[in-house]
C-alpha cells in the first residue's frame, strides 16, 4: 500500500469527489463579506483548486488565492482563472501589510494548524495582512461536537464514484487524539484500474467555540458571528437570505471576525 495524498496530488479527482456545482461555499463567503461591508481585496487562504476564489472574483472582488500545494495552484490557474494565485503556508505568511480587506479560509483550512504556535502564526499573519476593519471569514469542523458524541467515529465512511472511466472507492476512519486535541483521518483509496491501494493520513485541530473566540480576541479581532449554521456544508445547507444561527453545537463552525484598532 502506497502512502500519498491522492486528492491533493490530483486536483481534478478532488473536484470529482467533492463537487460543488452550486458554488455554495463561495456564495456563503460572499454573503458574509457583503453583509459586513468588506472591501474588495480578498485573500482566500488555503484556496485549494480555486473554485471559491474564482467565485469571489466573479462577484467583483480582487482575489488572491494562496495554497501550499503546487499541484492545486497549477490546477487553479488553468481551470479557475481570474484570481492571482500564490504559494504560501497558512502557518505563517506575509503577502503584504494591510494588503487585504478580508481573509477567507474555508473547509477547515485553519485547522491544519495543529499546535498553538501554528494557530498564533496563522492569526498573526491574518492580522498583518488585513487593513483596518478587515474581516476574517472561516468555516471549519467544530471540536465541541465530539464532546460525548461518537457517531462520526464508530463506523468507517465509504464513498464511491467514477472519474474518467475508473471506479474509485474510499474508506475513511476518524479517531480523536485527545491529548493533542486532533481529529485524525485515515482514508484508504482503491480503484478498479489495478493500481495499488493508497493510504492517506491527515488531521485537524479540534477547536471549541469559546476557545476560538478567545484566540481571536487575543489576536485583536472582534467576533461578529460564531455559530454552527447554516453554512455550505451543513444539513440543510445555507441558502441566500438565511441568517446565522445562535448555537454552536453541530459539527461545523462558522466565524466572522473584524480586526479591531491596535490597542
Amino acid at each position: 500500500m502506497t502512502n500519498a495524498n491522492l486528492l491533493t496530488d490530483n486536483p481534478e479527482l478532488y473536484e470529482a469527489r467533492f463537487p460543488d456545482p452550486e458554488r455554495l461555499a463561495g456564495r456563503w463567503a460572499e454573503d458574509c463579506l457583503r453583509r459586513h461591508g468588506a472591501g474588495p481585496r480578498v485573500l482566500d487562504m488555503g484556496c485549494g483548486t480555486g473554485r471559491d476564489a474564482a467565485h469571489l472574483h466573479g462577484a467583483g472582488r480582487m482575489v488572491t488565492g494562496a495554497d501550499l500545494s503546487e499541484a492545486m495552484l497549477a490546477h487553479a490557474r488553468a481551470r479557475h482563472p481570474g484570481p492571482t494565485y500564490v504559494r504560501a503556508d497558512l502557518h505563517g505568511f506575509d503577502l503584504g501589510r494591510a494588503a487585504f480587506d478580508a481573509v477567507v479560509s474555508l473547509d477547515s483550512s485553519p485547522l491544519y494548524c495543529h499546535t498553538n504556535a501554528q494557530l498564533d502564526g496563522f492569526l498573526s499573519s491574518c492580522r498583518l495582512a488585513l487593513a483596518h476593519g478587515g474581516l476574517l471569514v472561516a468555516e471549519m469542523r467544530n471540536g465541541a461536537y465530539f464532546l460525548g458524541r461518537t457517531d462520526l467515529l464508530d463506523t468507517p465512511a465509504v464513498a464511491s464514484f467514477t472519474w474518467r472511466g475508473t471506479a474509485y472507492r474510499s474508506t475513511t476512519t476518524l479517531t480523536v487524539n485527545r491529548t493533542a486535541q486532533l481529529l485524525c483521518r485515515t482514508r484508504v483509496w482503491t480503484s478498479d484500474d489495478g493500481a495499488a491501494p493508497v493510504e492517506q493520513r491527515s488531521a485537524w485541530r479540534l477547536l471549541f467555540p469559546q476557545e476560538l473566540r478567545h484566540l481571536l480576541t487575543v489576536h485583536g479581532f472582534d467576533v461578529l458571528e460564531l455559530h454552527d449554521g447554516p453554512g455550505p456544508r451543513t444539513e440543510p445547507p445555507w441558502r441566500e437570505g438565511r441568517l446565522p444561527g445562535r448555537t454552536a453545537d453541530a459539527d461545523r463552525l462558522h466565524v466572522v471576525a473584524r480586526l479591531t484598532p491596535t490597542r
